[in-house]
């Protein structure tokens, strides 16, 4: 193998890990379940709970870009009891 051809591989290989890790990092949300423990039940964190939550933040006053997951644990359970009490229509 001549020296510009292993090069040219070199190159192209460096190509396609940084191409598939900007993939991988930018545009796709991450997706996570939450362990509702009032509830007995799961939910899916996707762009539907977190417009919930934000929504729940709001009425209550509560900094809405906080994580769910680092919020104490009895602001957790007053938003599972308002999120159970409001079904996936009533969204603003």
């Amino acid at each position: 193998m001549s020296k510009s051809s292993r090069f040219l591989s070199s190159g192209f290989l460096a190509a396609a890990l940084a191409s598939s890790a900007l993939v991988m990092a930018c545009g796709h949300p991450h997706y996570y379940r939450v362990y509702d423990p009032y509830y007995s039940d799961y939910h899916v964190w996707n762009n539907d709970e977190a417009a919930y939550y934000h929504q729940w933040a709001r009425e209550n006053h509560y900094d809405e870009n906080r994580d769910f997951r680092r919020i104490p644990p009895d602001q957790q359970k007053q938003y599972w009891t308002w999120r159970h009490s409001h079904g996936d229509n009533d969204r603003h």
